[in-house]
């Protein structure tokens, strides 16, 4: 059964009518559900899960896997039961007082003995037979959520401890504070239970602490964002952006100011340009890895909230966050026998990373932790907005380009649509999954990521071919290099089995410039080849086929294929994907369960071949994808915009010089390749 909020507001909500009483309804859907899963107050929260191969725990998997199993159920489950506890304390689910549930639940699982202790840092370290010596293990991840949790519903459970299960509880805590984790987001998990145990009277190493702040500062690339390990995603959203908010309240304004001050000032640096990561309707683009935690991306709002000065337009901020809210919980797909999928709408195997549990997904409740402001914060009480998309004109598109994380958004006033292009990402060249969360062109928010991969074709990715092998396989791009944008082009390299064994004149690449159009993305691409004859596909977004029409058209030399069709909630779509020079052919592919939004799908794609081993043929690949919400044709001159392409070259290849793309509504374009060579980032 999909949310359908009782209680709404149009005048102070006019965008999604949405309150705060509606997103208590919400907490209270949300839970629901999952206590309609535990049968007495004794059982944890171990949610039914379907069959898939790529969760833990495994069948054979290690006794702590199943523990951490019912840590993390507890502690993100509590995630959504803790603000709602403070304003409903005598809430009952399914014959069971919530409050006193997660009482009982937090001392079984820090007490040894109990059936559902879940083991502390010392007792999985004399158990892991590994050898490694900076071991960590998930617990970690949630003693974080449970502290916070302790702290929303204090007055409701943690002050209500007797100083014996306060202590065993601390003591719990500080075995885990004071070890081994991740260096990378994790040393925020350390730095809260620190700062917990501290707020309350324990001791702890300060010097533990201070390591830990001072590396999480230094991961800082600028404009808000973090470098987590290699990769940029939303990790420094929901927690960079969120944990170090409430690392200050707790302990660094006091502690640490410098240190504090500075979290605060990328706080604030973030919300100049991360509301501009949502579309106009306020959903959540489908990037990155852990897609299953979905709106806890918006958390990063609240987290701004909770600085002393913050920045964020309450108003917007709000709109925003329960856009986000409805993309998720009214589709009829979202839960699973009560439980948010492994998923981004429905079940979507695709998605899932090993790490990742029947109750992870319930990390998205992050978003729900706005609901420990009270009922007369600006949040709830300012009118709801859409920012800088009400400034835009008529077929305007804002291209906002950070280079520090190495991201481009292109909020485009004609669909409402967010495209997001990305770069600074390496993967393992066998490493598809990650390549999909990280590697794509582009993503767009009303059409995900799609992950079909079978006739030498992916979805909004480059394929090649080398067609001189016995069994020629598909190449993918594993590595982005970002240049940044000039001019209004944003230039990256795409490297084909990009590996550090084997130096770059040794792999196949293509050089990216790609700009905004009022329904999409153009893209001027140039290959670069060390080898051939080769094949090269380039596939359009995927379409979720419910009964699609087909439409083909050819007009200047030029060819397109138009889809139109429905989501899986019955809303109106369309795709238009156009080719441009260097390009044979456009068809496409019907695929089943490739698409997270639909059964089926269909990818439409461009192939063309080089059959010359040095041959001074095509090199630019210039085509379009442009979409919308609606099945209200396109203009012609939207499907087919370009007046002219000329290349400075005397054959008329594109092999050198700069390329002038003149369009039809005035704007002209000149993609320039010098110079990139010198200015490749990750």
């Amino acid at each position: 059964m999909k949310f359908t909020p009782t209680k709404t507001d149009y005048e102070l909500s006019p965008y999604t009518g949405l309150t705060r009483e509606s997103w208590i309804e919400a907490a209270e859907y949300l839970l629901s559900g999952i206590f309609g899963n535990i049968k007495s107050i004794e059982d944890p929260v171990v949610m039914p899960r379907y069959e898939t191969e790529v969760t833990y725990p495994s069948k054979d998997a290690p006794m702590w896997r199943y523990k951490a199993e019912i840590f993390e159920g507890l502690c993100r489950s509590f995630f959504i039961s803790a603000p709602l506890i403070h304003i409903r304390p005598d809430l009952v689910l399914n014959g069971i007082n919530v409050r006193d549930y997660y009482k009982k639940q937090v001392l079984y699982a820090v007490t040894k003995g109990e059936k559902n202790y879940v083991l502390n840092y010392s007792d999985m370290k004399e158990l892991d037979k590994s050898g490694n010596p900076c071991a960590c293990f998930q617990q970690t991840v949630e003693t974080a959520a449970l502290v916070i949790c302790l702290w929303l519903s204090k007055d409701e459970i943690w002050e209500t401890y007797t100083k014996e299960e306060k202590d065993r509880i601390a003591a719990f805590l500080s075995d885990f504070a004071h070890s081994n984790t991740v260096p990378q987001n994790w040393r925020l998990f350390n730095m809260l239970d620190l700062a917990f145990l501290n707020m309350y009277g324990y001791e702890i190493d300060e010097d533990i602490m201070r390591d830990h702040a001072q590396n999480i500062l230094n991961y800082y690339v600028g404009q808000g964002w973090y470098r987590d390990g290699q990769s940029f995603d939303y990790y420094s959203c929901w927690a960079f952006n969120m944990y170090t908010a409430i690392w200050n309240q707790w302990y660094g304004y006091e502690k640490e100011p410098y240190i504090a001050k500075k979290f605060e000032e990328n706080s604030n640096e973030l919300m100049k340009t991360y509301p501009l990561f949502f579309d106009r309707d306020g959903f959540t683009n489908m990037w990155g890895r852990s897609g299953i935690y979905r709106n806890a991306a918006t958390s990063s709002f609240d987290g701004n909230l909770l600085m002393n000065n913050p920045a964020i337009d309450p108003g917007l901020a709000r709109r925003i966050c329960s856009g986000s809210l409805l993309q998720f919980l009214s589709r009829d797909d979202f839960l699973w026998e009560g439980v948010p999928t492994l998923g981004f709408y429905g079940p979507f195997v695709p998605l899932v990373q090993s790490y990742s549990c029947a109750e992870s997904p319930m990390w998205l409740a992050k978003a729900l932790l706005c609901l420990h402001l009270p009922a007369d914060h600006p949040f709830w009480t300012s009118k709801e907005n859409i920012g800088q998309w009400e400034d835009l004109k008529e077929n305007e598109t804002l291209v906002t380009t950070l280079d520090g994380p190495g991201l481009c958004m292109a909020n485009h006033e004609a669909n409402g649509i967010t495209e997001l292009r990305t770069g600074k990402m390496v993967k393992d060249k066998t490493d598809l999954h990650g390549i999909w969360n990280y590697g794509k062109l582009v993503y767009n928010t009303k059409f995900p990521w799609d992950s079909v991969n079978k006739d030498g074709v992916q979805s909004q990715q480059y394929v090649v071919t080398y067609l001189d092998e016995e069994h020629p396989v598909g190449i993918t791009p594993n590595a982005c290099f970002w240049h940044g944008e000039k001019d209004g082009v944003l230039y990256r390299r795409h490297f084909f089995e990009y590996e550090t064994q084997t130096e770059t004149h040794w792999r196949t690449a293509i050089n990216i410039a790609d700009f905004a159009v009022p329904y999409g993305i153009m893209r001027t691409d140039k290959i670069r080849m060390f080898r051939r004859p080769l094949r090269i596909t380039l596939g359009a977004f995927g379409f979720p086929d419910n009964g699609t029409e087909v439409i083909k058209k050819e007009k200047d030399g030029f060819k397109a294929v138009i889809l139109k069709g429905h989501d899986h909630t019955g809303k109106e779509k369309q795709l238009a994907f156009t080719i441009m020079d260097g390009w044979d052919n456009i068809d496409l592919i019907h695929s089943k369960n490739t698409n997270p939004d639909s059964e089926n799908s269909i990818i439409l794609y461009a192939d063309t071949k080089r059959e010359k081993q040095y041959g001074y043929e095509l090199y630019f690949l210039i085509s379009q994808v442009i979409t919308k919400e609606s099945l209200e044709d396109f203009a012609d001159d939207d499907i087919f915009p370009v007046k002219s392409i000329e290349y400075t070259d005397p054959q008329k290849c594109g092999g050198y010089g700069p390329v002038r793309i003149s369009l039809k509504n005035g704007d002209c374009k000149v993609i320039d390749f010098e110079g990139i060579e010198g200015n490749l980032q990750l």
